[in-house]
């Protein structure tokens, strides 16, 4: 993995350690997000996979090597220090909570612990990678809560922020329940169910619709999905009605969908295509989404692009990655953040879910909390996978399961509701310690 891809202060600090001689101090680091956005009502953890895939390829190579060099920043670090980095190697510790677990503000979904340099250089590909994914993954729960069991397909790879963040959106739509993707690259690296049949350019780019019905309908069999609005959607339907089987659907892209649902369900029905699925696209959004099941259109699938790839409403959150202890020789010293609106809690912590509230405590707490589900579990031991990584379609059911489980309140989409978070008592007590001290070491 390219170890350059990274803000440049996290390699001046490193240089900085190992001048200092702190390179081997163990740090402990915690990926935390300091707040929902405001219509979110939790979170779904996501990228774990790919930030496992990283940590376990961290290197320099020599042409990186070579451009730091270069920079005028590092004109008076020591040879020694180009000599550490191009043996790095990551042999630190990763905790983190599976993916697809419903996350809350300020509870770790990931703790690395490892020597200094190695904990704090990857802070910028984890945190990218983990609050992309769990934003899309967290969209997409709304989505699909809002769907009431019919299908979401993402279909939002044109409108992502990029080719590669589009694999990487179906990816964590795929884990909140979506049932597919449009991105082929994405079916083929993940294991994802693909969908798509044509663009309106298909159909214009035959002399009548007809033609480009016949045509597609030739190519895909059974496949065949008719997107019915190029022209005239209630005609277009009435064509693909008498055209008749082999046919999977006809797909709405405009207009008024609740209407148009509605007249073209009629249309098929009454040509003996009672089981044939209307799929609508058209900048929907887990609002519009409900809208139209509330307004009762017969609608079987949604296609959602836009609103889903990039999360529109909430496209970042407030992702942290936060020095929480160091080992230092023999002390061990406790660290926290204490400016405004952004103060941290020291050591290492353990999340307890039960079915009313969460509890932080400590990591080495494990006292009064054996009926609890303790969410965060070892990932890497000394750089190496403690397990074989788990498919991605458990993952999902895993995660389909957990969201259910979820009280009714929480999933809402058009309201409001905060989950109970507890801090164990060790955990505040350490917190107003370190607060009063400004620095607790322990030997």
């Amino acid at each position: 993995m390219a170890a350059l891809n990274t803000d440049l202060y996290e390699l001046t600090m490193a240089a900085g350690f190992f001048v200092a001689g702190k390179a081997e101090e163990i740090a402990t680091f915690e990926l935390s997000v300091r707040r929902l956005p405001a219509n979110r009502n939790f979170l779904i953890a996501a990228g774990l996979e790919q930030a496992v895939e990283y940590l376990s390829g961290l290197r320099f190579e020599k042409d990186e090597i070579d451009y730091l060099r270069s920079l005028s920043q590092f004109s008076r670090v020591p040879d020694e220090f180009f000599r550490y980095l191009s043996g790095l190697r990551f042999r630190g510790d990763v905790f983190a909570m599976p993916e697809g677990t419903p996350v809350f503000p300020g509870e770790p979904l990931l703790i690395v612990r490892g020597p200094l340099i190695e904990a704090q250089i990857v802070e910028t590909f984890l945190l990218s990678t983990i609050a992309f994914q769990t934003t899309i993954a967290s969209k997409a729960a709304r989505c699909v809560i809002a769907a009431q069991g019919r299908s979401i397909v993402e279909f939002g790879s044109r409108r992502a922020h990029s080719s590669g963040a589009g694999p990487l959106a179906a990816r964590a739509a795929y884990l909140s329940g979506c049932t597919g993707t449009s991105n082929a690259e994405a079916g083929l690296k993940y294991g994802i169910p693909v969908f798509g049949t044509a663009a309106h350019s298909w159909t214009m780019a035959f002399q009548t619709e007809e033609q480009s019905f016949r045509s597609l309908q030739r190519l895909l069999g059974e496949n065949t999905i008719y997107l019915v609005d190029t022209y005239d959607t209630l005609e277009g339907a009435r064509l693909a009605a008498q055209l008749g089987p082999p046919i999977l659907g006809v797909r709405l892209d405009s207009g008024d969908l609740v209407t148009y649902s509605r007249q073209v369900r009629q249309i098929l029905d009454e040509a003996g295509l009672r089981t044939t699925q209307i799929m609508v696209t058209n900048d929907l959004n887990e609002a519009r989404i409900a809208h139209l099941l509330s307004s009762g259109a017969p609608i079987d699938s949604f296609g959602v692009g836009t609103e889903l790839s990039t999360s529109a409403d909430a496209p970042a959150l407030s992702a942290v990655y936060k020095l929480v202890e160091l080992q230092a020789g023999q002390s061990h010293i406790y660290t926290a953040k204490y400016s405004d609106n952004k103060a941290t809690l020291p050591g290492a912590k353990q999340v307890y879910r039960f079915p009313d509230r969460d509890v932080m405590a400590l990591q080495n707490e494990c006292s009064g909390y054996s009926e609890a589900d303790p969410l965060l579990r070892p990932v890497l031991d000394k750089g190496k996978p403690v397990t074989s990584y788990p498919f991605l379609k458990e993952l999902r059911e895993n995660a389909m399961s957990a969201i259910q489980e979820l009280p009714s309140d929480l999933r809402r989409i058009d309201q409001a509701c905060q989950r109970r978070v507890d801090l164990s008592p060790q955990l505040r007590s350490l917190g107003d310690d370190l607060r009063n001290s400004r620095q607790l070491v322990t030997k």
